[in-house]
């Protein structure tokens, strides 16, 4: 089934031109939080091992090294994009609609404490501080792929675990079959929360064999540091082989449901935003070809675009996961 084009649906608005990377305030926190406590204990541990990955840290934020993944997959040899131009040009609509909204408005989101709770069909719900998951699991690098719906991609260096650490910990029950991920919406640090745009707090999912892939990562860090604010800090999703927005950003709860969760695009333009959102290059949008991509920092007057992979290139390792689905209609 065709996905058909609608002169309905969501605009979204024009992004700025890459911003210049601005200081960044309100990061005492959790540069206190990863040098202390439990946290630095656990990293003071980490740091003693020799297979660290060897991404140059840019020595904006608190460090936050990740050794090397043994995960097939977990490591593409793609250029890395500027760390200037990764935590820039950025979609996090809490805090504007602007590709250079993020960077400029996310100093006033307070990232301690932190909590997240896990709650649904687990044997073992409860609440976890950031601390706490941080020492849960071996932090590791992985260098994944970033496609965006809206044509553009980079490639990012992201520190953290599988996410399968997490729920095999939290113990799912046997009719568990998706997880919801729900992002912090406090309009008194977050200014767009409350706004037309979407429906909030931002709420993502994926069905369980997904949010169990080895490669879904739960993330606290990139470029072997913490994440910036505007990255989505203190803790993110992500799912290399979706569109970036199926990545919830600053994770504040963790649902395990039966049924398929409602996700914050496909409730905005259903037609336009599936709850798969897997990236593929033969589905266009309804409004645009998702047969070819912008590579951020290639954007000289002659760069051609790159064409886009299937499952933006992890096909071999994700592709197994919608073996005989349609999708088209599975979009």
């Amino acid at each position: 089934m065709l996905i058909l084009p609608t002169d309905k649906g969501f605009n979204h608005p024009l992004g700025s031109e890459i911003t210049p990377r601005e200081a960044y305030a309100g990061r005492r926190d959790m540069l206190r939080l990863m040098a202390g406590g439990a946290a630095g204990a656990a990293l003071a541990g980490w740091a003693a091992r020799d297979a660290w990955a060897q991404t140059a840290r840019p020595h904006k934020l608190a460090a936050l090294p990740g050794a090397k993944s043994n995960v097939a997959g977990a490591v593409v040899m793609d250029k890395i994009t500027d760390y200037k131009d990764a935590s820039s040009y950025n979609n996090f609509y809490e805090f504007g609609t602007d590709k250079g909204d993020p960077v400029k408005n996310a100093h006033t989101l307070k990232i301690s404490p932190w909590t997240v709770e896990i709650e649904g069909l687990v044997k073992k719900p409860g609440k976890y501080t950031l601390e706490d998951l941080v020492k849960l699991s071996a932090q590791e690098e992985r260098v994944y792929r970033l496609r965006c719906v809206e044509g553009w991609s980079m490639v990012i260096p992201w520190v953290g675990y599988s996410l399968s650490e997490l729920i095999k910990r939290v113990e799912p029950l046997g009719n568990a079959k998706y997880v919801e991920f729900l992002t912090l919406a406090d309009p008194k640090t977050m200014p767009f929360v409350g706004s037309a745009v979407l429906d909030w707090p931002y709420a993502e999912g994926l069905r369980m064999d997904e949010a169990m892939h080895p490669l879904t990562l739960l993330s606290f860090g990139m470029y072997g540091e913490v994440l910036p604010n505007q990255n989505g800090a203190p803790v993110r999703l992500v799912v290399p082989w979706k569109y970036g927005f199926k990545s919830a950003k600053s994770i504040v709860k963790i649902r395990f449901t039966e049924k398929q969760p409602a996700t914050a695009w496909n409730k905005a333009a259903r037609q336009e935003y599936g709850f798969y959102s897997n990236v593929n290059p033969n589905v266009d949008h309804p409004r645009w070809s998702q047969a070819t991509e912008r590579r951020i920092g290639e954007d000289g007057l002659f760069a051609k675009k790159r064409k886009t992979l299937m499952f933006n290139g992890y096909e071999a390792q994700v592709g197994q996961l919608y073996a005989g689905m349609d999708l088209k209609a599975n979009y």
